[in-house]
């Protein structure tokens, strides 16, 4: 098989619903061995046979996690480069969001060398010989501000090419960027050919911008995405016990929270949880592949299948088109309960 069918083979067999592997890398609160197993052990017994991890999730801790579980399993699995994993020693609990990890230090590195070190220890900590997707992580002006040039000319470069050479190579199945931000994927696709973007967060019930020119331009390019975040860091589900939202990591200003409570009023009024039409809501895009909403819990696993599988009335998609709270061209699921 040559490289660009089995891109599109890898893509096109991507599940709906996907596996985000931060949570299992302890991030914000510690995820004990016995719970990882048994969260990672939920999604494989519930048919979900994507899954996503990247070095940076609890510095390697993910990936172990993940490698150790799907032993043996015929998934597909994405990881991601541009960080190398340092060896220190510190007694900090928590450090860059990750609690209890690995006592590694980040260090962001995008050139060719550091793409490939990388790569090569991602895959010991996996188990693997190979990975389906390989993604470049968190470039972009708002993670790196004035550095932002400087990494995105070693990825230029160097990375990059050290990752068309793995897939050439048949060591990776596609390759991509794994980033917060859209606007560095239209950067990167001015300069480079890719066959993926992890985008978190940016094209939600909640955040629609992405359909002014960039999910066209995917389609046009023959470009996929994979939502990451689809809750937008839990703002989409119901907060637990009525706590605060958060919206991209931090508590939501009054503006969300206000477009928030309205598309849960709005959910409420058709009986559909709001979770339910965050998850299948991205889906509808035909430049979207997959959703992978974290998971830390089985419990949280039986949650996203149930979402997925509600049935969504389409006088509620209606309903929320007509209070100005979806995009006008935004591409809705049908009536049926998603599969």
């Amino acid at each position: 098989m040559d490289v660009a069918a089995e891109r599109s083979q890898i893509l096109a067999r991507l599940p709906r619903l996907g596996f985000g592997g931060a949570a299992v890398g302890n991030l914000y609160a510690p995820v004990p061995d016995t719970q990882a197993r048994a969260v990672i052990d939920a999604a494989l017994a519930a048919g979900v046979a994507y899954f996503d991890t990247a070095p940076h999730y609890g510095f390697g801790l993910s990936e172990t996690r993940l490698g150790q579980a799907l032993a043996g399993r015929d998934v597909a699995v994405s990881t991601k480069v541009g960080r190398r994993l340092e060896p220190i020693q510190t007694d900090e609990r928590e450090r860059h969001g990750f609690v209890d990890a690995a006592p590694f230090e980040p260090v962001f590195d995008y050139s060719y060398d550091g793409v490939m070190r990388s790569f090569e220890d991602s895959l010991r900590r996996l188990g693997r010989d190979r990975v389906d997707i390989l993604l470049a992580h968190d470039l972009g002006r708002d993670t790196h501000g004035e550095a932002h040039a400087d990494h995105m000319r070693d990825f230029l470069e160097g990375g990059y090419h050290a990752m068309r050479e793995l897939k050439d190579a048949g060591a990776v199945g596609a390759i991509g960027l794994g980033v917060n931000e859209q606007a560095v994927c239209d950067e990167a696709l001015d300069h480079v050919d890719l066959d993926v973007f992890l985008l978190a967060g940016r094209y939600t019930l909640l955040e629609q911008t992405a359909l002014d020119g960039f999910l066209p331009r995917c389609l046009k390019r023959n470009v996929r995405i994979i939502v990451g975040g689809p809750f937008n860091s839990g703002a989409l589900v119901e907060p637990p016990g009525g706590g605060p939202i958060h919206y991209n990591y931090a508590p939501a200003g009054a503006e969300i929270v206000a477009r928030v409570e309205s598309l849960r009023r709005v959910c409420a009024a058709h009986g559909v949880p709001l979770a339910a039409a965050a998850l299948q809501f991205p889906l509808a895009h035909p430049a979207v592949a997959s959703v992978i909403p974290g998971m830390a819990s089985p419990a949280q696993v039986a949650d996203a299948i149930a979402w997925m599988e509600t049935p969504i009335p389409a006088p509620l998609w209606e309903d929320l088109r007509v209070e100005g709270l979806l995009h006008p061209d935004a591409p809705v699921p049908s009536t049926r309960a998603a599969a």
